[in-house]
């Protein structure tokens, strides 16, 4: 499941290597831009085809059903988190950013905003090498409530979604150089599983860019 801002196109390369491999593939769509919006779900006549796994980016950890993800086998967590806002003074600069970003939306200042995040996102990579997606391309329709209702939630947000498999293997890919996620929100993402494996990539931005990534996840994914 792609993260705000994003949407379901960012994972065409990821499906592509999933169905070399023989894996079953299924994307979900938030709909913030031009695409239908599809709540994530297990594909019809896989159950009990082998194992299950949640791939999520950001935000995307949120936009799963309990449902859905409470059957993971295995749950790859790419610069993601469970609390967004940091606790007491240390989240004041992620809050106002959110209100900021928020009443940018309310004015009708989706386009630009939405580059100025992409950039922020793609840094220190160029937004020009992100997959197409909302707020790309000016011919393209932007969702603004969604995006306001989602960015709003992100506020909220106080740790691990409900349906969180507590027996699932998990893989964390943290971005070195993530300008989105506040440091202290990684950390409490690995306090929160301190089970799960964790695979830093100390040159990458949010969007994890350059991030030689698809074979490595799917041959962990593969391990016995």
């Amino acid at each position: 499941m792609h993260g705000w801002a994003g949407d379901s196109r960012a994972w065409q390369p990821w499906q592509a290597a999933a169905e070399r491999r023989g894996w079953a593939w299924g994307s979900g769509e938030r709909g913030y831009g031009p695409l239908t919006p599809r709540a994530p779900e297990w594909l019809p006549g896989q159950e009990g085809a082998g194992r299950r796994a949640v791939m999520v980016h950001s935000l995307g950890l949120h936009l799963l059903s309990a449902a859905v993800l409470q059957q993971a086998d295995a749950v790859v967590l790419l610069a993601s988190f469970g609390r967004f806002v940091p606790e007491g003074p240390s989240g004041r600069r992620w809050r106002t950013a959110l209100q900021g970003m928020a009443a940018r939306l309310e004015a009708g200042d989706a386009q630009p905003m939405l580059r100025d995040f992409l950039t922020k996102a793609a840094a220190p990579e160029s937004a020009a090498l992100l997959p197409l997606g909302p707020g790309l391309d000016s011919s393209e329709a932007i969702n603004a409530q969604r995006l306001l209702h989602d960015l709003r939630r992100m506020e909220t947000l106080s740790g691990l979604p409900t349906g969180f498999p507590a027996k699932a293997r998990v893989l964390i890919v943290e971005a070195g150089q993530d300008g989105v996620v506040a440091p202290i929100s990684r950390l409490l993402l690995r306090q929160s599983l301190p089970l799960a494996e964790r695979w830093l990539i100390e040159t990458a931005g949010h969007s994890l860019l350059g991030a030689d990534l698809l074979e490595p996840v799917f041959d962990w994914l593969e391990r016995p």
